[in-house]
């Protein structure tokens, strides 16, 4: 099955985002195919390479720019919602991008299934 995924949770403020994750890396370790992530509303927040948690906390940011490398999963990041958050390029972690909201749409034409994570 092809999944596209939408995040509207911020890494650390909701459990949107370690969720997503980890319902992307077993879709993937089950054989299935993540088609995208999008990232809208605080979910831009994901994509911030100034993120730095404490060593001993787990760094959502890092694994999704893993999971982007190891899988070439498409991490797509709202300009709209990047640019009202202070996302800009210069601060996009490793493997994320910057696109418009036809990215979601088309995610949704093009997936088996489009889930939502977060508000």
């Amino acid at each position: 099955m092809k999944f596209g995924i939408l995040v509207n949770e911020g890494p650390y403020n909701h459990q949107a985002a370690d969720t997503a994750y980890q319902f992307a890396k077993a879709a993937i370790d089950k054989g299935h195919e993540i088609h995208r992530v999008f990232f809208y509303h605080d979910g831009v927040n994901n994509a911030s390479k100034l993120t730095e948690p404490p060593a001993d906390d787990r760094n959502i940011v890092n694994r999704w720019s893993k999971l982007a490398e190891e899988h070439g999963v498409d991490l797509v990041v709202c300009v709209a919602a990047a640019l009202r958050r202070g996302i800009v390029n210069e601060n996009l972690a490793s493997g994320f991008r910057i696109s418009g909201l036809g990215q979601l749409v088309e995610s949704g034409i093009q997936a088996d299934r489009l889930v939502t994570f977060g508000d």
